[in-house]
């Protein structure tokens, strides 16, 4: 016993070598000084050298939350898994910079909305002449009869950069992207790149304005501070959404039990091919019974394990940001967008137990029709590409790792309180009257 205590007490000595956090990948190294009950002095990477040691560090703000202990005792631990990529980080350490100084920037604008035709050519032509930056717009904005007859932003208009969704790439083109609208123009920025998202500016001048934090009447002073980069950003987590269907093509046509020829065919089975399609998704994945009036019946698997058979009207697989949004109607509860999680809501389920429930943001969700589901099913994402969903295809569902990046007008935690004071009327309700003084007196007195 005395020569396993003399080990330890070795192998925690000044002169060891730092410790690495293999959960972390190396981002933060602990170096020991002497041992404190199994648990060591941390170092971030905010923190700097104490004068006079080059081994004690005085910790400041981490740009990670603390690695938790994963010592159990003197011998138990956590079996460190190599393969790892998650890891918590402080919300209000995330700021925004540049490897180089950004020159093109995608301009989305709410369709169809007279109102916003003004501030568009605001922002277009204060981006063009006072930033010199390379503007690109959906081609179908320029096609709208108000800036196409303006001959005062002819100028303008000539400068700019057009793409077509689903036609033009643009994913390696874009330093940052400001959307002019509501929630929606947000969604549809996020559906434009399946890949790596720019950094997001969302001014608020739509419906509802949940995830459009900035005003529109100081923008030069907002568009200038995110250009030198001095911003907060708030990493809105997506969803990869992984559809396979079957593609079933007879082999032959068959009329009455025999085939063209008037020979029976040597079977009648069908050619069953696989149709992969693939999107991210900002707030959820619904699934649905569409419009037949039987209950919807599919089956719910967690990393190829079967957890629940949904039965009711559908279910609803959304991020922390579209927690405040369908699932929220639906009785969920509202989560932070740092909150590394997927949420699980039915939508009014046969079985008056089945709450919502929140999983963590690594696993894999699968989604099938039961066998004995009566009709189909119908999905959409984000409100978008609805689509059927029948016997023996599948709906696979994980966190992506290409969040998209939504820059902040103060920090993430007070933009988000103050979203849903604002836009949701948060804890709104009537208070109560104080008593009295001498009402308190008279209740004393009797």
């Amino acid at each position: 016993m005395e020569q396993e205590n003399m080990t330890v007490n070795k192998a925690l000595s000044p002169g060891a070598a730092a410790y690495g956090c293999s959960a972390c990948h190396g981002d933060e190294t602990w170096s020991y000084s002497h041992p404190i009950r199994g648990r060591a002095k941390s170092r971030s990477l905010s923190a700097s050298p104490a004068l006079g040691s080059t081994r004690e560090f005085r910790r400041t703000r981490s740009l990670h939350g603390p690695c938790p202990v994963t010592t159990f005792g003197p011998k138990a631990c956590v079996l460190q898994n190599p393969q790892t990529i998650m890891h918590i980080q402080d919300p209000a350490s995330q700021r925004l910079t540049w490897n180089k100084a950004p020159k093109s920037v995608l301009v989305i604008k709410k369709m169809r909305d007279a109102s916003l035709l003004q501030p568009f050519k605001e922002l277009c032509t204060y981006l063009m002449e006072e930033n010199n930056m390379i503007v690109y717009v959906e081609k179908k904005v320029l096609e709208d009869p108000a800036i196409a007859s303006d001959e005062s932003f002819g100028a303008v208009k000539k400068k700019f950069c057009t793409f077509r969704e689903d036609y033009d790439d643009i994913s390696n083109r874009i330093d940052f992207i400001i959307c002019l609208g509501g929630d929606g123009t947000l969604l549809y920025a996020s559906s434009l790149f399946q890949g790596s998202v720019p950094p997001v500016m969302a001014f608020h001048l739509g419906s509802l304005g949940f995830l459009t934090p900035f005003s529109f009447e100081n923008f030069q002073s907002q568009v200038t501070q995110v250009i030198e980069g001095n911003a907060a950003v708030v990493l809105r987590s997506r969803l990869k959404v992984r559809v396979v269907k079957e593609l079933r093509e007879k082999k032959t046509a068959v009329h009455n039990g025999l085939g063209e020829n008037g020979s029976r065919p040597v079977g009648l089975d069908m050619d069953v091919e696989k149709q992969a399609m693939q999107y991210q998704v900002l707030n959820e994945v619904v699934i649905d019974r569409g419009p037949s009036s039987y209950l919807s019946n599919v089956d719910v698997y967690l990393d190829g394990h079967l957890i629940t058979t949904v039965q009711g009207d559908g279910v609803i697989v959304s991020t922390p940001t579209g927690s405040t949004a369908y699932a929220a109607a639906a009785g969920a509860s509202m989560i932070h967008p740092n909150v590394p999680a997927i949420m699980i809501t039915p939508i009014c389920p046969h079985s008056l137990s089945f709450r919502p429930i929140v999983v963590p943001a690594g696993v894999e969700l699968k989604i099938m029709l039961s066998p004995e589901a009566r009709n189909t099913a119908w999905v959409s994402f984000d409100g978008r590409k609805r689509q059927e969903i029948r016997h023996g295809d599948s709906i696979s569902i994980t966190t992506s790792c290409y969040p998209l990046p939504s820059i902040c007008v103060r920090d993430p935690v007070s933009d988000w309180f103050e979203s849903l004071a604002q836009c949701l009327h948060w804890n709104v309700r009537k208070k109560q009257a104080h008593f009295e003084e001498e009402e308190e007196e008279e209740e004393e007195e009797g």
